[in-house]
């Protein structure tokens, strides 16, 4: 028996021959040296993103410490998932300690792998007292814990581990404060989120068959999305916010109310959760509305387009259109500077002229709401909505969705993905938004 093996030329060698054993070594001993310097390299490179992530991770730091020292606050103990991705990078189980005038510390329950420069272990928060007198930090007079996100029971827990000190709730509205303008990293991860985002969808016209039900396509559509690098998570705020990757509504489907606080709703595959695709056939003359949630990179760009099974009514044709006037009039006001409610203003006048607003935002139960901030979760700030008397700031990133459901139709609209810029927006989601026919 012979084997060829490769040693600069092909050479014949019979195997258990001494020199079929040397030319084995001179080609295995240059393989496993290759992978061991990539493995090192890898480990090389991970380091390397941890040093450069450093200054990042300061600068969002440094922002919720200018609005802790506007309360008198002197430190935070931050635990939540979003939170800790904004602080540290990543989500750890254990808590990041932020003083306001000393470097963050970090306990860790799990992953106990995690080593570096002020990362201790952790088991309980009890010992968090110890610890910090461990680091030579005084106990802090005023602590800030999030309070809207925590448990109440590890609420009071970690209350009660700082009998001498003023606990606060304010973290999470704080916090949600910082996160509300980006930094120009948090925004590339946005725009190459608004990347893969274009990519997947405009590869949906291939994965339709007729006959089809909207679950059908909405698990085609997912798997795109996955192919790309979507995460599959969708991080919402608040307790009662559920969905899975997002929505694929079609015909009168969209018109079906949801308990959630989304723009459209859906009856949903089960009263567990009653949101998005029903199972039903797509049929010939309907409108399907594909937004899924575009979490790429741990930053959640969105986007909605509408497709249609075969031609639809010329009423649908021109709804989308009011629609897209809808986000030009929006956009072109959208500068910092201007109230949220304006914005709303705006979006509900050009509809109306339109003559759709009846069917504005929803049938009967409408959304109260065309627009809201993106990032490390779905709704953050601002809120395009009345009596929003916040003012769009420079940094600050956006999902703008005006969106119409015509009875035995359909949804049509639009919902694109921009960040405020020092004179106006840039959108980010740069994909057709024409009716595309499947």
């Amino acid at each position: 028996m012979y084997l060829y093996l490769w040693l600069g030329c092909s050479l014949p060698v019979k195997v258990g021959s001494s020199i079929f054993y040397v030319y084995t070594l001179l080609w295995v001993f240059p393989v496993i040296a290759y992978f061991a310097t990539f493995a090192r390299r890898i480990e090389t490179y991970k380091k390397l993103k941890r040093i450069m992530l450093l200054p990042e991770l300061k600068l969002r730091r440094d922002k919720i410490r200018a609005l802790m020292a506007q309360q008198g606050i002197d430190a935070a103990l931050i635990t939540c998932n979003a939170n800790l991705i904004y602080t540290f990078g990543r989500v750890i189980s254990g808590y990041l300690y932020l003083p306001l005038n000393e470097s963050a510390r970090l306990f860790i329950k799990r992953p106990n792998t995690l080593e570096g420069e002020h990362i201790f272990p952790i088991r309980k928060p009890e010992q968090l007292p110890d610890l910090l007198k461990e680091c030579g930090l005084p106990m802090p007079h005023k602590l800030m814990l999030e309070g809207d996100e925590l448990p109440y029971v590890e609420y009071k827990r970690l209350e009660a581990c700082f009998p001498d000190t003023e606990v606060v709730p304010y973290g999470t509205a704080l916090i949600r404060q910082a996160r509300s303008v980006k930094t120009e990293m948090e925004i590339e991860l946005l725009h190459r989120s608004a990347i893969a985002h274009a990519k997947a969808y405009e590869q949906i016209p291939s994965v339709y068959k007729a006959g089809m039900t909207d679950l059908q396509l909405s698990i085609e559509v997912e798997r795109l999305m996955r192919l790309e690098g979507c995460l599959g998570i969708f991080r919402v705020f608040g307790r009662s916010m559920e969905i899975f990757m997002g929505s694929v509504l079609a015909g009168d489907n969209a018109a079906v109310p949801s308990p959630y606080d989304f723009a459209l709703g859906g009856k949903g595959l089960d009263p567990s959760l009653p949101g998005g695709a029903s199972g039903n056939l797509l049929q010939p003359g309907q409108s399907v509305m594909i937004d899924l949630g575009g979490n790429f990179y741990g930053y959640m760009c969105d986007m909605s387009r509408v497709y249609s099974i075969g031609k639809l009514p010329n009423e649908a044709y021109a709804a989308h259109q009011a629609c897209l006037d809808v986000q030009a009039a929006v956009t072109a006001m959208a500068n910092p500077g201007i109230r949220c409610e304006e914005l709303y203003d705006v979006a509900i006048e050009t509809i109306t002229k339109a003559g759709f607003a009846d069917y504005f935002m929803g049938v009967g139960q409408k959304a109260k709401f065309i627009g809201h901030g993106i990032g490390l979760e779905i709704n953050e700030a601002p809120v395009l909505a009345p009596r929003i008397k916040q003012e769009l700031e420079p940094g600050m990133v956006f999902a703008l969705e005006p969106k119409v459901v015509l009875p035995t139709i359909g949804p049509v609209g639009i919902e694109n993905s921009w960040v405020v810029t020092a004179d106006g927006v840039k959108k980010l989601t740069d994909a057709p938004e024409e009716i595309i026919e499947i």
